[in-house]
């Protein structure tokens, strides 16, 4: 069969280039039109029980999408005119930003904020700042006055920073822009935020920090620029590598040319589906023209290592489209299933990725395995290149026959030993990876970068922040006026409030205390749920905000949970806090559900990749298991190909607990890729060895045999791809700079598999199992 698909092939292969650079110009029109989109609803798991929750809820709870802008001046504090003049422009610019939900706009000037006292004349009610006052006729009475308020007002820590030396703007983000009604435009609003807001207030006098998953997207898009940069250096290395290994121009163009239409048929079709690029996926192209380069190198290896024997263009090219189509074929449907298996996440964001990377893969099925071989077979080649190319392979196969002894039974066995060893404690380091984000702030960026340094500061002067995890408590009606409802949901604010890594709770509960001690001139011994149902109703009416704490019939009491970072282990301990409270106080008529808030949100997407992780896992490797069986039929097959790799992934793991990576949407294909890159290794590895076992070799000399045809193409392209993505560790992102680590390790590692555990598990089976073989009729098969 393959001998006719390749006599098909190059029979027609003039007409094939010729239909495929066509299909290339007309994805090369629509590429040009590929842009970068993002959304916050792409990032909800659909149907996960926390999505479910606010999306039922999230036109009267908000939280979980919000900005938070905090102005400080770089001396003294904010209690004076010209502070307030600037804070109420400030107010009103953020006012009018596109997708600004304008009756969530919160600060010390808009009429939400308001105060409640109690006085010797009654209840007393007031705006924090009243509206008699504007920023021109600002008073030192009047600012007097509005320190007071925002202090009774309970208005520090919320508004106003502990220190005084800064006060915040909040306004939650609508999903859609209301004055055009289309998607808003996330990285439209980001710059916005820079130009109209940092730009025009950040001075000399005053420090203007900015939050919100809006100016994190923009920042991830600003820093995703930088990957077109580093994806240049990495073709540069690799194009240098590739040279010095095919000793040709024309063989290293040919390769690159094949890996690159195949991204530029990617972005083309991605924009025909109506797919942009999310900023968390830029880098799958450049993963997937990995790939190809990865494939290209077996391409070279097997061309060269014919035209060394004699030889022409087109014969070599024949040579290596035959015989490289199973294994290639069978690696990239490996990887294939498991980018697809991404899929089985149901957070859109990643199943967008999914497709994307998806798409990339199947396309090199035809430029990597067909169109590079034809290209390849119109070239010319003189004495001198076959004279190069000979001294060279004599080089490479002279380091290949010193490797050769780690096929033989006492390194076998001893290999064996050691790699059992490191893997069970990968296993066992790896059991401590986390799911999510390890460090502070944004995990997408570094540290230092001015989302995260804000985000700390923020956090460090406020007990508000992005950081919320609400959570949804549904009761009979009239329950703000029950004292047993109030009761118990007190104790559960009081259990959360004990939470380590809880900042601040707000619920209704801890209002009506502070309310109830007000009805009683201050006391604190009145600080407690009033029994009485009419002094309950009079605590509860005057909660000030208190349209934020519980709806109309009191049948829904939000709880606000701020965290102090957003951390995956932060996320889960409160998570787990609440569900472990409610299951052992559980009360009749009352639903604790989970969750909304941006918190909420992570927290559902952390469980669902927990999840699926080993799902997808198992996907993976039963096609793996499927295809080695179907293509060898031979259970030995399955172990020497399968358990190298199984070695390779909970080594990643353990590299991953090292380095204090956490398993999220941005490393969780790398995991994925990893797999398929590595049981392309094993795949070109172990094809020859059953052909030369079937000449009459023992498995040591298949084994042989086979390193001197692929194994020194295996372990430049692992060297070649390390190298390439290592650059991405000086990234301004940090996702970037973690997948590039990840990737060059996980290049490397599997590359060792392949070339040492692999063998060693062949021989030992071999041994523990013998096969029948023919009689050998040579010593050793010859190798051009």
């Amino acid at each position: 069969m393959i001998k006719f698909l390749e006599n098909v092939v190059f029979r027609l292969r003039a007409l094939i280039l010729l239909g495929l650079l066509v299909f290339t110009l007309f994805a090369g029109y629509y590429a040009t039109g590929l842009r970068m989109t993002a959304g916050f609803d792409k990032q909800l798991p659909v149907g996960h029980e926390y999505i479910q929750t606010f999306q039922q809820y999230r036109d009267q709870l908000f939280g979980s999408n919000r900005i938070i802008v905090v102005l400080a001046p770089n001396e003294g504090t904010v209690w004076t005119r010209e502070f307030f003049k600037t804070y109420k422009e400030l107010t009103d610019d953020i006012f009018f930003l596109p997708g600004v939900s304008r009756h969530t706009v919160t600060s010390l000037w808009t009429p939400n904020t308001r105060y409640i006292e109690i006085t010797e004349d009654g209840i007393s009610a007031d705006d924090v700042i009243s509206g008699k006052v504007t920023a021109d006729s600002m008073t030192p009475e009047n600012l007097q006055k509005i320190q007071s308020n925002v202090i009774r007002g309970g208005f520090v820590g919320r508004l106003v920073a502990d220190d005084f030396e800064s006060a915040m703007v909040v306004a939650e983000l609508q999903d859609y822009d209301p004055s055009t009604g289309q998607p808003l435009d996330y990285f439209d609003l980001a710059a916005k935020l820079e130009k109209q807001i940092r730009d025009k207030y950040e001075n000399d006098q005053y420090t203007v920090r900015i939050i919100g998953f809006a100016k994190l997207i923009g920042d991830i898009a600003d820093g995703a620029s930088t990957v077109v940069k580093f994806f240049i250096v990495a073709f540069i290395l690799t194009a240098l590598a590739l040279y010095l290994y095919s000793r040709s121009v024309l063989l290293t163009s040919a390769t690159l040319f094949a890996s690159l239409t195949s991204v530029v048929w990617q972005f083309g079709l991605l924009n025909l589906l109506g797919y942009g690029l999310d900023p968390l996926a830029v880098l799958v192209p450049f993963l997937v023209f990995a790939i190809g380069v990865s494939h290209g190198v077996q391409q070279i290896n097997l061309i060269t290592a014919e035209i060394s024997g004699g030889a022409n263009a087109e014969q070599a090219a024949r040579v290596a489209f035959s015989r490289l189509l199973v294994p290639g074929s069978m690696a990239l449907i490996t990887t294939l299933v498991g980018f697809g298996t991404l899929y089985l996440i149901p957070v859109p964001m990643i199943r967008e990725l999914a497709i994307t990377a998806s798409i990339g893969v199947v396309l090199k099925i035809a430029t990597n395995l067909i169109m590079l071989p034809l290209l390849v077979s119109y070239l010319k080649f003189g004495e001198d290149f076959r004279d190069r190319v000979t001294r060279s392979r004599e080089v490479r196969l002279k380091i290949m026959r010193g490797l050769g002894f780690v096929a033989t039974p006492r390194w076998a066995v001893v290999i064996l030993i050691g790699a059992t060893t490191l893997f069970g404690i990968a296993v066992y380091e790896g059991m401590n990876r986390h799911v999510g984000a390890l460090h502070a702030g944004a995990p997408e960026l570094r540290p230092d970068a001015r989302y995260n340094v804000d985000s700390t500061e923020i956090a460090n002067s406020f007990a508000l922040g992005l950081n919320v995890l609400t959570v949804v408590v549904e009761t009979p009606p009239d329950s703000c006026v029950t004292y047993s409802y109030m009761k118990y949901l007190n104790q559960f604010s009081w259990a959360m409030q004990n939470v380590p890594d809880v900042t601040l709770v707000v619920s209704l509960p801890f209002a009506i205390k502070g309310s109830a001690a007000g009805w009683n001139e201050g006391n604190l011994k009145w600080k407690d749920i009033p029994r009485n149902r009419p002094a309950l109703a009079q605590a509860s009416n005057t909660v000030p905000g208190a349209g934020a704490l519980y709806n109309q019939t009191c049948t829904i009491l939000p709880h606000m949970i701020y965290l102090k970072d957003a951390k995956a282990t932060t996320i889960k301990n409160a998570v787990n806090a609440v569900k472990e409270w409610r299951a052992a106080h559980p009360m009749e008529g009352v639903n604790i559900r989970l969750a909304s808030g941006n918190m909420g949100v992570q927290a559902a997407v952390n469980e669902e990749i927990t999840e699926t992780e080993l799902p997808m896992m198992m996907w993976v490797y039963a096609v793996i298991i499927a295809l080695v069986t179907l293509t060898y039929r031979d259970w030995r097959a399955v172990i020497a190909c399968c358990l190298p790799l199984t070695f390779g992934t909970f080594f990643g793991y353990w590299f991953m607990e090292v380095l204090q990576i956490g398993l999220t949407v941005a490393t969780l294909p790398v995991m994925v890729l990893a797999v398929g890159i590595g049981v392309d290794y094993a795949y070109y590895i172990y094809n020859r060895i059953p052909y030369y076992l079937g000449e009459g070799l023992n498995v040591t000399d298949a084994f042989r045999q086979a390193l001197l045809e692929t194994g020194m193409a295996t372990f430049f392209t692992a060297l070649t791809l390390a190298v390439g993505v290592s650059t991405w560790a000086f990234s301004d992102l940090k996702f970037q700079a973690d997948m590039g680590l990840l990737l060059s390790f996980m290049f490397m590692v599997n590359m060792i598999m392949a070339i040492t555990v692999l063998p060693a598990l062949a021989v030992v089976l071999e041994m523990l199992f013998p096969r029948k073989r023919p009689v050998a009729r040579a010593k050793s098969a010859p190798v051009h």
